[in-house]
């Protein structure tokens, strides 16, 4: 159990889950004054399930990559209030959403959402995984997707998809073809950041 949230903070995350709830009309099995964890170990790296009082770091680890490289094509950093309606969105469709610790503090985190909404996609999901920039190197990434491949598998998941943006660093790419993930296409020029036209590569891996 960690530590509680404040009564304000507390209010507006219940408020953002009943909203998540009331547009998805899906129950959210979460109560955000009891959260029951799990959190496992890999190396000197401590994964464990996300909770509320974990978005301002979420926020502030993505805030980096959105405006300073182009692995995401977001162009403005999404707020922490986004970033809530995110969270109970993951909740709701029973996926992980994953941070990771180094000396307790969190520095990555993952998470998994629906590839499409169509309801025939409902088995196949898209991950994503960002570390904290002063803690690559440290087997954060590795971490994190064994772990998130555990859990996507005990959620009945399917089909795994990583959509990654071909920057010309292979850090990515390279994590996830050492999980088992294939490539199995790419889209050329489909976005535009920081005054260049970039490609994505698509990867895949069958968790059944």
């Amino acid at each position: 159990m960690i530590g509680q949230l404040l009564q304000g903070q507390a209010a507006f995350e219940s408020q953002s889950a009943h909203t998540v709830a009331q547009h998805s009309q899906i129950h959210i099995p979460y109560n955000i004054h009891m959260f029951r964890y799990s959190e496992t170990k890999i190396g000197s790296v401590r994964v464990r399930d996300a909770a509320p009082g974990d978005l301002d770091t979420v926020t502030e680890i993505y805030a980096h990559y959105v405006q300073r490289t182009t692995a995401t094509f977001e162009i403005v950093p999404p707020s922490r209030q986004d970033w809530s309606q995110r969270f109970w969105t993951v909740a709701a469709a029973g996926l992980p959403f994953l941070v990771a610790e180094l000396d307790q503090t969190v520095v990555g985190y993952a998470f998994c959402s629906r590839w499409k909404l169509r309801a025939a996609y409902r088995q196949t999901v898209e991950d994503s995984i960002y570390v904290a920039p002063g803690a690559t190197g440290h087997g954060v990434g590795h971490a994190l997707l064994t772990t998130l491949i555990t859990n996507c598998t005990a959620a009945t998941v399917r089909e795994l998809i990583a959509v990654i943006v071909d920057t010309g660093e292979p850090a990515s790419l390279s994590l996830h073809r050492r999980h088992g993930f294939r490539e199995i296409g790419r889209l050329t020029e489909v976005g535009f950041k920081q005054g260049r036209w970039l490609d994505t590569i698509l990867l895949q891996r069958s968790l059944r």
